[in-house]
């Protein structure tokens, strides 16, 4: 059913993109279902330029033949349109559970507008039931993993700090090189504190907190599809 719920959301967002935009494609399961619909549109002549979020995302577009560039050649995009794990009801996000994280801010940044599709299993009161991604640099893993233990602890994190590990246990690596450490908070009561503060922190290369930076969601649930705009 879930797979089914992200589709629909995916045709939603696809259905309100107009030939001859600039777009970024994000990265995860529901993001995969938009890139796959716009696919068979490109088949068909739609015309569009997108930037992909990740290395994963790229492959997907490549072999589905649409047309791809970079923030070097575009440095501004019309739409993004990618996954969430977590939205809250001023559609502020937690994204990073694909890895991508890093990516998909600097895409949604150089974007007008950005979109989220998901299904309603996203949907939260307050962010922080998923875990909160933290992308940092390797170098000074130690020095930096305290610090930021240090940040989470005094936001109320209810859990602890874990370093992302493949199915082989060796350390997760981001397209960008880096690592990234899982905060388990259970609720974050401010979001915007909390940014700023893991943001002060030197290692930190970036984190999975998207604030005030979606305009617009599609949700599928089970009787169809909301729209929540921000």
């Amino acid at each position: 059913m879930s797979d089914d719920l992200k589709r629909q959301a995916a045709a939603m967002a696809l259905s309100g993109i107009k030939p001859g935009l600039r777009l970024g494609l994000g990265t995860g399961s529901t993001a995969w279902h938009f890139v796959d619909l716009l696919g068979a549109k490109v088949a068909e002549g739609f015309d569009c330029v997108c930037v992909p979020t990740s290395e994963a995302t790229a492959r997907q577009a490549e072999a589905l033949g649409i047309p791809l560039s970079n923030l070097e050649t575009l440095n501004r995009l019309d739409i993004t349109v990618d996954g969430a794990d977590e939205i809250d009801p001023a559609l502020n996000l937690i994204k990073g559970g694909g890895g991508a994280l890093l990516r998909e801010k600097i895409v949604a940044a150089a974007s007008d507008v950005m979109i989220v599709i998901a299904d309603g299993s996203k949907l939260v009161d307050t962010l922080g039931r998923f875990p909160l991604p933290i992308e940092v640099n390797r170098f000074g893993l130690g020095a930096t993993q305290r610090t930021v233990a240090e940040v989470i602890a005094a936001h109320g994190a209810q859990g602890g700090l874990k370093l992302r590990e493949t199915k082989d246990g060796a350390p997760f690596v981001t397209d960008g090189g880096h690592l990234i450490l899982d905060a388990f908070f259970g609720r974050i009561s401010q979001p915007e504190a909390l940014s700023r503060d893991l943001l002060d922190i030197a290692g930190v290369v970036q984190h999975g907190l998207f604030i005030q930076m979606c305009e617009k969601a599609y949700v599928a649930m089970p009787d169809g599809v909301r729209t929540i705009q921000r």
